[in-house]
């Protein structure tokens, strides 16, 4: 009895250990920055939000920096307010210019930073979401937005390995947009069982003979009122035979 007790007991313990590893691997790969909708389309404008969950058990997040790729400059990038926090926006110089809406842009943004008002930040337990409008996305396979996210106990959780692609995930990956090209606009050929365009010189064609049939029709209409009118005289000429 007192064997079976301790084996039950020892596989007790392997079982705890092992889930707890499990547990342990899986807890940060789902709670690192990510941007979400992870997918767009070039050449589109979209919202985005930066979701930032708060991994630490004792200190909130307070400051979170997210620099956009230096290879992939968007002319349009703007926020939306989020309650508690204030946002501070920093550009660079772009060459070539960005072109939008026929204006040509010298300078784009490359780096947001949301900073906590006193005492608030993402607590244990939490996360928080901050919006972006970002257009038009650049002709690019995908945008990193490497970031940094800092506690209020001073620790910086470094956000900014590049995941690759067929590999596996990086400890701290950074958040990845992917974009896709814009779908090929309608071919303008004619669907298929659908009429051919006329030519415009069988058109002429067709409007000719059909004058011709019109004044081949309007001559045969007046010999035959001549042909009914020559009839009517003559039978009014001739006398009525005597019984």
């Amino acid at each position: 009895m007192i064997r079976l007790r301790r084996s039950a007991s020892a596989a007790a313990l392997t079982l705890a250990a092992v889930t707890a590893t499990v547990l342990g691997f899986a807890g940060p790969a789902a709670a690192h920055v990510t941007v979400n909708p992870k997918e767009a389309t070039q050449g589109s404008y979209g919202r985005f939000a930066v979701r930032v969950p708060n991994e630490s058990d004792t200190a909130s997040t307070v400051k979170i920096e997210v620099n956009l790729p230096e290879n992939a400059p968007v002319g349009s990038v703007s926020t939306m307010p989020v309650p508690g926090w204030t946002v501070a926006v920093e550009k660079r110089k772009v060459d070539p210019p960005i072109e939008v809406h026929g204006s040509q842009l010298t300078e784009a943004v490359s780096k947001l930073t949301w900073t906590a008002a006193a005492g608030g930040g993402v607590k244990p337990g939490e996360f928080q979401e901050f919006p972006i409008s970002l257009g038009p996305l650049p002709q690019v396979d995908r945008m990193v937005f490497k970031t940094l996210q800092t506690y209020s106990d001073g620790n910086v959780s470094r956000w900014i390995e590049e995941p690759t692609p067929g590999a596996e995930e990086p400890e701290n990956p950074a958040p990845v947009l992917t974009l896709t090209a814009a779908a090929a606009s309608p071919s303008a050929a004619p669907a298929a069982g659908a009429p051919a365009a006329k030519d415009d010189d069988d058109d002429d064609d067709a409007g000719s003979t059909a004058v011709v049939l019109g004044v081949a029709g309007l001559l045969a209409g007046l010999g035959g009122l001549a042909l009914g009118g020559l009839a009517f005289a003559r039978t009014r000429r001739e006398p009525t035979p005597k019984s």
